[in-house]
């Protein structure tokens, strides 16, 4: 068996200049959704961005038209964190800002709340065929005094069992002194919590470092075997690593012990991807390998909750960016990443791994 590949999403087509920030799910009958930000002008992080879906019915051989799943008029819905729930609802937790406000402005203090981050939510119960209006919860998620904010990326979870939704994400706090509040220690973890399937939310842990050391930003988790969480996040302090991790005993409402270093996973500063496999499985997690550049998307694998990883499966030397992973079938993996020839963000494409190749 080897690796199938599609490309759901190419720059420059279907009225976007770029696609970027992937996510995806596999819906309670089947259906492989992937979602991305389609950036209408530029590749920018910021301007008029909508949340764009695929839906693939084959397991992500082939796939639907593209169709807007949120939208924010002109302005900016991005960051999409999809969770199909045990009654088969779809979850699309998400954030919004106005167009103008870019993560600098944003971070230094110069952005009203009005136009800063803010946390919105809409769901689908027909298989991600359409979607509901979108809901604001800012007021539940976000306290007063973050400035920027971002769920995921990638999919989050629902718990064992029908149980509490569980959405990482993390933010900004002001500065102190001197600085403006773009150093890299003034990034927070934080998750977001429902145990009522997204009717009503709370933030759980909090986990705020401004020694430098450990910088959490974007953030994915998993439900391991045992029933605890392990989180794995995107770390932006030059040294120990690019990235750190974290286990939480409680579903989310707090840590063991605050994020540290994981210097198991080698890559550059860059979002990764968790996957718990059932069954006895490993963990799996997708970002690229090569230390100083977004390139050589790899898969590592971990039997003992995220303590120490192994390389599983190299997808190729590419350059290579953002992923996230889902579960096709009981032999399959998705991989929906951003690659390219020669630069990390000309598709958001689809790889079928077969579970052998896992090792």
């Amino acid at each position: 068996m080897t690796s199938e590949v599609s490309v759901p999403f190419r720059a420059g087509r279907e009225g976007y200049a770029s696609f970027r920030i992937p996510a995806v799910v596999t819906s309670a009958k089947g259906a492989v959704l992937a979602f991305c930000e389609g950036r209408v002008g530029s590749q920018a992080d910021f301007g008029n961005i909508d949340i764009v879906l695929k839906r693939s019915t084959d397991g992500g051989r082939t796939w639907s038209p593209l169709q807007v799943a949120a939208r924010n008029g002109d302005h900016l819905a991005g960051n999409p964190a999809p969770v199909v729930l045990d009654t088969g609802r779809i979850l699309l937790v998400h954030c919004r800002n106005a167009a103008s406000a870019t993560e600098d402005k944003i971070r230094r203090g110069q952005v009203s709340a009005a136009d800063g981050r803010r946390v919105w939510l809409t769901h689908s119960d027909d298989d991600g065929l359409s979607w509901s209006s979108p809901r604001e919860i800012t007021g539940q998620v976000k306290k007063a005094s973050w400035r920027w904010y971002a769920t995921t990326p990638g999919h989050a979870l629902q718990l064992r069992g029908g149980g509490r939704v569980v959405v990482p994400a993390n933010h900004s706090l002001p500065p102190t002194g001197t600085d403006n509040g773009t150093e890299g220690k003034y990034n927070g973890g934080h998750s977001m919590l429902s145990d009522d399937r997204g009717a009503n939310w709370r933030i759980g842990y909090v986990d705020d470092n401004t020694n430098g050391v450990i910088n959490v930003n974007e953030t994915t988790g998993a439900e391991l075997p045992d029933g605890r969480l392990y989180f794995n996040a995107r770390n932006d302090s030059p040294a120990p690593g690019t990235r750190a991790d974290a286990h939480s005993r409680d579903g989310g409402a707090s840590l063991v012990k605050p994020f540290r270093p994981q210097a198991g996973l080698t890559g550059p500063v860059v979002e990764g991807a968790l996957l718990q496999l059932p069954d006895g499985g490993p963990l799996l997690y997708s970002g690229p390998a090569d230390p100083d550049f977004r390139a050589l998307m790899s898969i590592r694998a971990s039997t003992d909750g995220g303590t120490t990883w192994r390389l599983a499966h190299t997808v190729d030397g590419l350059p290579a960016a953002y992923s996230d992973l889902v579960r096709l079938d009981a032999s399959t993996v998705g991989l929906l990443y951003e690659t390219g020839d020669f630069g990390a963000y000309e598709t958001v494409s689809f790889r079928r791994i077969p579970l052998a190749e896992l090792g």
